[in-house]
């Protein structure tokens, strides 16, 4: 599963590596984003590329009001195919989640758990596999929301969670986003678990377990 990531880089410095136009207010260094946050994705708006600020957590378009509960924020690839909740969003309304880091925990030995920070070898943003739906409230507002897929671990993050986010790369991008893209072999093979993605895993302090912490200090190794 994928429940915190940090988002450090601004909307500006995301279009210029999405090749996107950044239509969002920038949100500020976050490192620790959470459930029903805002966030900055990046999507595909009708010809054009952008960089967008929506609330993490997918509420379907034939939601008729704003849920009650918190709205899932992961979904499994092996079942988005045949979900009434993620479906059509698979087919026709996916994104990229671009975080410098996301985290997971470890349970140890005396029954507490250690988060560990995951971020990319070279410090380029993960880009995470999202879906994304639109739902109009009944006030009248269209919010956005979007969830990150997620799949089994490859084996670097297989001793901490039996789930990770799929990480599409810069290849697939334009695959991905692809709003008339069929769903294929090709898209499917990007659940895989990739072997190649070179990361950087390491524990961090447990300041990052409240998400009312917020800080680089979130980021920092600290000894396991």
């Amino acid at each position: 599963m994928c429940g915190r990531f940090a988002q450090q880089r601004p909307a500006s410095e995301l279009a210029e590596i999405f090749g996107a136009e950044p239509l969002a207010d920038e949100l500020g260094e976050r490192f620790n984003v959470a459930p029903t946050d805002p966030a900055l994705v990046v999507a595909q708006r009708d010809e054009r590329r952008a960089i967008v600020a929506w609330s993490w957590g997918l509420v379907p378009h034939w939601a008729a009001e704003a849920p009650r509960r918190p709205p899932p924020f992961n979904a499994r690839a092996e079942t988005l195919e045949r979900s009434p909740l993620f479906a059509e969003s698979f087919r026709r309304r996916r994104c990229l989640v671009p975080v410098d880091a996301f985290y997971e925990w470890r349970r140890l030995a005396d029954g507490s758990r250690q988060p560990h920070a995951i971020r990319r070898a070279d410090r380029r943003p993960l880009a995470l596999a999202g879906i994304w739906a639109g739902a109009r409230l009944p006030s009248g507002e269209i919010r956005r929301t979007f969830a990150i897929v997620t799949s089994p671990p490859n084996a670097a993050v297989a001793p901490l969670h039996d789930r990770m986010p799929v990480v599409v790369p810069e290849a697939a991008w334009g695959r991905w986003l692809d709003r008339t893209a069929a769903v294929d072999g090709e898209l499917r093979g990007l659940f895989e678990p990739d072997e190649s993605l070179a990361l950087d895993i390491y524990p961090v302090g447990r300041l990052v377990n409240s998400v009312r912490n917020d800080g680089p200090e979130l980021l920092e190794p600290v000894g396991a």
